[in-house]
């Protein structure tokens, strides 16, 4: 039997939920502000990373890739955290501010991704699952290829930094901007840098973290744990164990789609004080069994998504369009 995407008629539920979670807890409009204490954890992190990559300019390949696993990928999802903040603009005030402090993230990283992040993310909250839109969800010959057998999702995983790269292609009107192009130039050249300070095995260190941040590894299960279905009909899920800790609480997903004002630190606050909202909504309480689950139960696969079909030629949210300008 060919499988096929959950299609939904309903409208995406985060909106109407944050109407209702601010109306019986105003309180929490105070939490719409800048958090700035996190550019300091971008350039400690950034630091870090380069650190790490100047130790490791004489080591051996084996080395190499245990250091980037081990730490280089807790630091590198870290980054991919900050620069989602970023992305909102909830690290500073002004948007060219957290550009630059997203690009700056990508040093730590060593691949260019924070501008188009930063447009394709907001594509992602304004259009969720809209399949013309939303590049968070797989292509449909994605998800043919890869199937529901645990050696190719293992693999697609693995590789997932490279499909994050292709996904976008589905958007017919992709958006260009300069700041891309300053993004790609930027991190270029600091790759050169590294490269010339730390040699090739620091360079592959940093980009090896990145590649196993958000690959096969229990963070990387979290592509997995926001919007793969796990119970019918609920569209997003929350992760609320320990990794939140040195993941700058990307868990808490439903927190973060209902309210996109609230910055991380401020994301466990708004399940504690609106407990009535969330704590009935199924969540994860391990990324590693998320990982697990999803690898070995054939009746999960790329397929297990709720979708809103969308004409693509119908236009693109006014607050999208601004945010990209």
């Amino acid at each position: 039997m060919r499988r096929g995407f959950v299609v939904t008629d309903q409208p995406n539920p985060h909106p109407a939920r944050a109407r209702e979670v601010l109306g019986r807890h105003p309180e929490l409009r105070r939490l719409f502000r800048p958090y700035p204490a996190s550019a300091a954890w971008v350039v400690g992190l950034v630091a870090l990373q380069v650190a790490v990559a100047f130790l490791l300019r004489d080591a051996r390949w084996p080395w190499v890739l245990a250091a980037a696993y081990l730490i280089g990928a807790f630091v590198s999802h870290a980054l991919f955290v900050l620069i989602h903040d970023a992305t909102h603009n909830l690290i500073v005030r002004g948007s060219w501010r957290n550009r630059l402090l997203g690009i700056l993230c990508n040093v730590g990283q060593g691949f260019p991704s924070a501008m188009s992040f930063r447009t394709y993310h907001l594509l992602h909250h304004s259009h969720l699952d809209e399949y013309a839109f939303d590049a968070d969800l797989a292509f449909r010959w994605e998800a043919r290829l890869v199937g529901n057998g645990p050696v190719r999702k293992a693999l697609w995983l693995l590789c997932f930094a490279i499909v994050e790269i292709v996904r976008p292609l589905r958007i017919r009107r992709p958006f260009a901007e300069p700041w891309m192009a300053g993004n790609v130039v930027a991190i270029a050249a600091t790759d050169l840098l590294v490269w010339y300070w730390c040699g090739p095995a620091g360079l592959a260190y940093v980009l090896l973290s990145t590649f196993f941040g958000i690959g096969l590894h229990p963070l990387g299960a979290r592509w997995i744990q926001e919007h793969y279905t796990f119970v019918p009909g609920q569209e997003t899920y929350s992760y609320y164990g320990i990794l939140n800790r040195v993941a700058f609480n990307i868990g808490y997903h439903n927190e973060h789609h209902d309210l996109v004002r609230v910055p991380w630190v401020h994301l466990p606050k708004v399940k504690a004080l609106a407990p009535e909202f969330y704590d009935h909504l199924h969540a994860h309480r391990s990324l590693t069994r998320v990982l697990l689950q999803w690898l070995f139960d054939p009746r999960l696969d790329l397929y297990t998504r709720i979708t809103r079909e969308r004409d693509a030629a119908a236009p693109v949210t006014r607050e999208v369009r601004a945010a990209v300008a």
